[in-house]
């Protein structure tokens, strides 16, 4: 059984950073396509960044420059460094692996993988303050 628990979330000022981590419970981690999407409010989950098994990235026009998604295969840990964050970040925060784990690789929009997503964590909120 996979299983994701996100952690790492927070309330932060404008122009802070956090740094958010999901451990995830899977023997093939490192083949793997993965990412973060987000939810706020009212609005539909989006898409925010995603990463394959040759460490290959995308991510969502409106995070670019400001977010880094990463992984380490040994400590099977998904990360998304986010700095200078804005308002509009604050959303709860979901990390995601694609179904089946079977490595199809990242999706040329950004934040998703060519699998739909099929594993889910519970979420952490971010929340962005003026």
């Amino acid at each position: 059984q996979v299983q994701l628990v996100e952690s790492g979330g927070g309330s932060v000022q404008v122009g802070g950073s956090l740094r958010l981590s999901c451990t995830i419970s899977a023997d093939n981690f490192g083949a793997a396509c993965m990412g973060w999407m987000r939810q706020a409010p009212g609005e539909e989950r989006e898409g925010v960044a995603a990463i394959d098994s040759d460490d290959d990235a995308n991510y969502a026009d409106a995070v670019k420059g400001r977010f880094t998604i990463s992984k380490d295969n040994v400590k099977k840990t998904l990360y998304l460094q986010m700095n200078n964050l804005k308002p509009e970040d604050t959303a709860m925060y979901y990390c995601a692996a694609e179904a089946g784990l079977a490595g199809y690789g990242i999706s040329r929009r950004g934040g998703y993988c060519h699998q739909d997503y099929g594993y889910w964590g519970q979420g952490t909120q971010v929340t962005v303050s003026s």
